[in-house]
């Protein structure tokens, strides 16, 4: 019998720190061995304790658990739930916030070039002058502890983390976390900006959860079950009044809708007249701001696989004549669709992407101008490849901080058709781009 590996959980290492990855941590080595730090900074020395890994494991995870010489870029946590062993929703509390947009820009090179082969300048902006990079979070999921208090759950961990509060919560979200939830899974607290607020539970087993007295304009069940109240918030973008059901998708940043909608048609420029895509549409808020631009003479198809969204949608948009609404996932739509072709293509896809079908789609309708807007800078990066090998370039790329203290960026990059090269010389003043082999 096979000798088992020795763990190493626990094992504690002195290492100094290398560039910052995607996902949250920075690289450093120790005996020639890949290890990702959490809680550390390029250039600091540290203590790394490991926390998954084995003597066999091709890399180890681990945590910054004593700082042995500090970043000038490091700063008092303002959570007191972050750090080593707690709540492991935010990664970056320990960072200075302009260093955190120069490590999440450089995320977003790195993965461009080793993804896609192209080399690209990007800084990482804020959105609405959010400055602190606290109290935006409009959407905050809870899970309980056995006893019914409400937390956070730790890094790569199923393992809850009670808190009376959140820095990065908006501060209109419903107070949840002063009450218990026995009976419940989790909790997601709600605030729109308009000030709707709503509470969505999860029932942990068969019996109805009992709902504390929180203050909230409706308590709703994750199924769309009404326990209270309304259900659903007023969302505003892109001049238009938007219905967003409890568990539907918004922007949880409050100034993200504006920022990605308003740099979205500038990059695409849409005219009156055009036929536009909207892929992994929503709730409707590109499709909308997409009509308005191509106007009554104009189409607008938008395409959506979540029912509940199409819903909120239908109701969204229903003024709008000039708009079509598709019910179904985007490959299986497009792929039986009898369109020949599109002027401009806007998709804003899950984290996972597009996938390469769909860029195959999206191309095969020869669009003069493809705006992406992505939450994921490698599933990006892998689309973005994809497209220059079957002719488009990479234009402008743009990038947001719409998730402070978080890993996550905001990438919005506009394609359109080249020379087959892969590779653009142009650019914008918000990015330089040119190829290196990607085509």
């Amino acid at each position: 019998m096979a000798e088992q590996p020795q763990p190493l959980v626990g094992a504690r290492y002195t290492v100094t720190v290398g560039p910052i990855a995607h996902g949250g941590h920075c690289v450093a080595r120790h005996e020639g061995r890949v290890v990702f730090v959490r809680h550390s900074l390029p250039g600091e020395r540290v203590v790394a304790e490991v926390t998954e890994g084995d003597e066999r494991s091709r890399f180890l995870r681990a945590d910054a658990v004593e700082v042995l010489e500090a970043s000038p870029d490091r700063v008092p946590r303002p959570c007191p739930y972050a750090g080593p062993g707690a709540c492991g929703g935010c990664d970056f509390q320990h960072v200075d916030i302009s260093a955190q947009r120069r490590m999440l820009g450089d995320v977003v090179v790195e993965q461009m070039r080793r993804i896609a082969g192209l080399d690209v300048q990007v800084e990482v902006q804020a959105v609405d002058g959010d400055d602190a990079g606290l109290g935006w979070r409009t959407r905050l999921h809870f899970s309980t502890d056995p006893q019914g208090r409400l937390g956070l759950r730790k890094h790569r961990s199923h393992e809850v983390v009670p808190v009376r509060s959140c820095p990065i919560g908006h501060p209109g979200l419903p107070a949840v976390t002063a009450h218990r939830w026995p009976g419940c899974e989790s909790v997601e607290a709600v605030v729109s900006a308009g000030g709707d607020r709503l509470v969505v539970v999860e029932q942990a087993g068969r019996r109805a959860p009992k709902v504390p007295a929180v203050e909230a304009d409706g308590v709703v069940s994750t199924a769309g079950q009404r326990l209270r109240g309304r259900t659903y918030v007023t969302e505003s973008g892109a001049g238009r009044e938007w219905r967003v059901g409890a568990s539907g998708f918004w922007q949880v940043h409050p100034g993200a809708a504006e920022t990605l909608t308003r740099v979205a048609l500038e990059m695409l420029a849409p005219a009156a007249g055009d036929t536009a895509l909207d892929l992994y549409a929503g709730v409707g808020l590109f499709a909308g701001a997409l009509a308005a631009r191509v106007g009554a003479d104009g189409s607008v198809l938008a395409i959506e696989g979540d029912t509940r969204a199409v819903r909120d949608a239908r109701r969204n948009l229903h003024d709008l004549p000039q708009v079509r609404l598709l019910d179904g996932r985007v490959e299986r739509v497009l792929r039986d669709l009898s369109l020949d072709t599109a002027d401009v293509v806007l998709l804003d896809p899950p984290r996972t992407g597009a996938r390469r079908r769909v860029v195959e789609h999206i191309v095969s309708l020869a669009p003069r101008a493809v705006c992406y807007v992505a939450c994921d800078p490698a599933a990006l990066a892998r689309d973005v490849a994809y497209f220059t090998r079957r002719g488009y370039v990479l234009r402008e790329l743009q990038a947001f901080d719409i998730f402070p203290m978080t890993h996550h960026v905001e990438c919005v990059a506009l394609l359109v058709p080249g020379d087959g090269g892969g590779h653009d010389a142009g650019g914008s003043a918000g990015t330089v781009l040119s190829g290196n082999g990607a085509g």
